[in-house]
């Protein structure tokens, strides 16, 4: 129970905030630490306490000395046994329950729940962003860089409260001891205290910087190890494994390269910290016992400051290396930060209300795009697609076909125009109600990790099982799925289907993304080389699965085997972001224009070495 009450301070899935994190370092880290106010105020005020409690066992440490050599034995506990008993209960009692109240913060409230509370903000911010962003990075260096920030913040912020308190109260405490018994003893402390400032500041930002040089290194080799796990079919296909190696290799040596830069001062930050240590010890000692011999001080305040310098030897080099570790993290947390810490290039407005559709009009008017290009790709383009009419998107290579869908989709903003469903611009409206519904079938059908079942279920999540088997016939899907098993032995529609759906063809790819979209049964539907990965005898098995998936919607398919969708209502040829062509299968060929040269290219039996396609 206590255990379980602790855990439950800190909520992992507390109201998420979506806004974009803070770009500089303090204000990264109040982002999130403010969400946990309460808990690390606790801890600070526990770590304070213990300090002191500490500092007092020392100095009760010394006036024990003392009193055992003025009081008479026999005499002893009866003078001071409730004093003796007292300081027993604070070594016994007081101090293990302050303690394992801290431990209980830390371990069960913050070590677990800040952590994931932090990750989990920053994977719902970042799995938020445009895909670009996703695009043009490694996937395993953005959550190898999830992964680590919340993890070093955490810790960071923990490790900069303990060092502030046992130093402060430590240093400070030994202050006013040392004075109480003779003021010279306290100024080899001060001394080493300046000197102590004066390593933490030449050596500190030499390893914070460097640290975040070796992270963002580490984060590199990351991304090239999982680009290359993720792509091992591409590996082993091209036999080019001493130009992998090399690749990695040299991410390694710069990551290696990177470490050893940081370590060299870590090591002669070790040794300073040991030369001041030991002339602190040496020189504390030894002037003790030259008041001592001249009658200053008595043998209690040798035991009382001999014992704690030694504590603050200890202690600095746990200092040392509890600063030199909060400022990798703080290197870890900067690197984490250029990535999290980015603005989402396609937001829904405050004000964004849930598309509706009526009809399932689709208008482009004007509208640009050039992936922040100074030009290309869609320029003007205007496009009307009526209610439940079936157009097919027709063009040579790099027409603007898929960005056209892309940006239908809103997986790119436009650079101006407007697209309009049932007179509804769509950048005025959210994202996932716009998405949700349009159904999409692509060229490159890419499964998540999980079973069957989960994959099919992503179309419509509250489907029940009957309307998922028979979204399974209608793909003809059913054949295959039966007979599927994984590593872990799970069969059929349990069984797992690896990354991106490696453990199956291209063709049963295909079909689990047909019937995934057959259940979604959204009323616009995008066909973007639906049967691209289907041979000629499973496309014509599923095309009456098909026509059925596009009764009653409005549907813009685009193919490249121009005899897929010859039948569609109207037929939009484009070339370099325009529509240059548009009109039946039949009239385009009479026209004689670009789709008749395309026709004629692929019904001649052959494709042309120059053709475009």
């Amino acid at each position: 129970m206590i255990f379980r009450w602790f855990e439950s301070l800190i909520d992992v899935f507390g109201k998420p905030d979506l806004r974009m994190p803070p770009r500089g370092v303090w204000r990264f880290y109040a982002h999130y630490l403010r969400q946990a106010w309460p808990v690390l105020g606790v801890m600070c005020a526990l770590g304070f306490v213990v300090a002191l409690v500490e500092v007092a066992l020392f100095d009760f440490l010394g006036r024990l000395v003392d009193l055992t050599k003025d009081v008479p034995a026999p005499d002893f506990f009866a003078r001071h046994g409730r004093e003796l008993l007292f300081m027993a209960f604070v070594a016994l009692i007081a101090r293990p329950v302050l303690i394992g109240l801290s431990d209980l913060l830390m371990h069960q409230a913050v070590t677990p729940g800040l952590t994931a509370r932090i990750r989990w903000q920053q994977h719902q911010y970042v799995v938020r962003q445009s895909l670009s962003f996703f695009q043009n990075d490694y996937a395993g260096r953005i959550a190898n860089r999830i992964m680590q920030t919340g993890a070093s913040l955490r810790e960071s912020a923990v490790q900069i409260v303990d060092a502030l308190w046992y130093v402060s109260v430590y240093t400070g405490s030994a202050l006013v001891l040392f004075a109480q018994a003779d003021w010279r003893l306290t100024l080899p402390l001060i001394v080493w205290v300046f000197l102590y400032i004066g390593a933490l500041a030449f050596f500190v930002p030499r390893v914070k910087e460097r640290s975040w040089k070796a992270s963002e290194a580490r984060s590199q080799l990351m991304g090239r190890i999982v680009d290359g796990y993720t792509n091992i079919s591409t590996l082993k296909l091209f036999a080019h494994t001493r130009q992998e190696d090399a690749y990695v290799a040299e991410a390694v040596q710069e990551n290696v390269a990177k470490v050893r830069t940081m370590t060299r001062m870590t090591t002669g930050m070790d040794v300073t910290l040991t030369v001041l240590n030991g002339l602190l010890v040496v020189i504390t000692a030894g002037l003790g016992l030259w008041l001592w011999q001249k009658g200053l001080i008595t043998v209690g305040d040798i035991a009382l400051s001999t014992g704690l310098v030694i504590r603050i030897e200890n202690m600095s080099g746990w200092i040392m290396w509890v600063v030199n570790g909060i400022f990798e993290d703080i290197g870890t947390v900067q690197d984490g930060m250029e990535t999290v810490a980015k603005p989402n290039a396609v937001m829904d407005s405050p004000e964004a209300g849930k598309l509706a559709i009526t009809r399932g009009e689709v208008e482009f008017q004007d509208i640009h795009f050039h992936y922040g290009k100074r030009g290309g790709v869609i320029a003007g383009l205007n496009l009307h697609v009526r209610p439940s009419e079936k157009i097919g998107l027709v063009g040579p290579s790099g027409a603007g076909k898929s960005t056209l869908v892309n940006v239908l989709l809103r997986l790119y903003d436009l650079e101006s125009g407007r697209i309009l469903i049932d007179g509804q611009d769509i950048a005025t409206v959210s994202q996932e109600s716009l998405r949700g519904q349009i159904g999409v079938v692509t060229q490159d059908t890419s499964l998540l990790h999980r079973s069957i079942r989960e994959n099919l279920l992503y179309g419509r999540p509250g489907a029940s099982e009957e309307e998922m088997i028979a979204a399974v016939r209608s793909a003809r899907a059913d054949g295959f799925i039966a007979d599927l098993v994984d590593g872990e032995g799970r069969r059929g529609y349990d069984a797992q289907v690896g990354e991106r759906g490696v453990k199956l063809s291209g063709g049963q790819r295909q079909r689990i993304a047909i019937a995934r979209v057959l259940l979604k049964d959204a009323p616009i539907l995008v066909l973007d080389e639906a049967t691209s990965a289907l041979d000629s005898e499973v496309e014509a098995a599923i095309q009456d699965s098909l026509d059925t998936l596009m009764e009653g919607k409005t549907v813009i398919a685009i193919a490249h085997r121009l005899s897929t969708i010859a039948r569609m209502d109207r037929l939009v040829v484009m070339d370099r972001g325009e529509v240059v062509e548009t009109g039946t299968h039949a009239e385009l060929i009479a026209r004689e224009g670009l789709y008749a040269r395309l026709w004629q290219r692929q019904t001649g039996g052959f494709v042309a070495a120059d053709d475009p396609l």
